[in-house]
């Protein structure tokens, strides 16, 4: 561990992740979201690979999912993005693609949130935007939030990139994470490896610093 001013500043992932001061965001592991990824298995497995060793090792866990209002409470930026990814001609030709019920909405049945987890709903990319999740991490001592799930170019980039303007030290698990677009979701893994506010590791390494793999 480095040291300067009496802060111990992480060197090495084993250092970063203490489990009492770490917490693990499952991002976007929806039903209809994973039938937009190419690789869903790999996501899938590797993301229950990544839960499963968080728990072992008594991370607090959140999972995060997008959910949409219905179009007469959508805003301009709303309307605007959803007008863009439905290919919609015009604004009154947008649904509202994931109500909070919506069975599309859901999470998948491999990741069943216990009852020590929580589920957080957002309309935001960044999972930090208008949500109780910081509120909630820094009242637990959280220092490192690791990230998996979907979609890389999309939530997690934005996620991550807000999570270190924060304060915290962000870990990106690329095996676990999954992209619509994999060029664009290379992109924005290469984006953090450059920014280097993150550390991007693997499942394997993950599981290594937990001390459970």
């Amino acid at each position: 561990m480095d040291d300067r001013n009496g802060l111990a500043v992480p060197r090495s992932l084993q250092e970063a992740c203490d489990p009492k001061r770490l917490a693990l965001l499952v991002y976007d592991m929806q039903v209809g979201i994973l039938g937009q990824i190419g690789d869903r298995d790999r996501v899938v497995d590797r993301t229950v690979e990544v839960v499963e060793a968080a728990r072992a090792a008594g991370v607090r866990t959140f999972f995060l999912r997008h959910v949409t209002l219905p179009t007469a409470l959508m805003g301009v930026s709303q309307l605007r993005m959803w007008r863009s990814w439905q290919r919609a001609e015009r604004a009154a030709d947008v649904l509202s693609p994931f109500p909070p019920d919506a069975p599309q909405t859901q999470l998948i049945p491999e990741l069943r949130p216990t009852e020590h987890e929580a589920v957080l709903d957002k309309i935001t990319m960044s999972a930090f935007e208008g949500t109780w999740l910081d509120i909630a991490l820094r009242d637990c001592g959280i220092t490192t939030v690791a990230v998996v799930g979907v979609a890389t170019e999309i939530g997690i980039e934005p996620t991550v990139r807000h999570a270190a303007d924060l304060g915290y030290l962000p870990v990106v698990i690329t095996d676990a994470c999954g992209a619509g677009d994999p060029e664009a979701g290379e992109r924005s893994l290469a984006t953090l490896r450059f920014a280097g506010d993150a550390f991007l590791t693997t499942t394997e390494e993950f599981r290594e610093a937990l001390g459970t793999g």
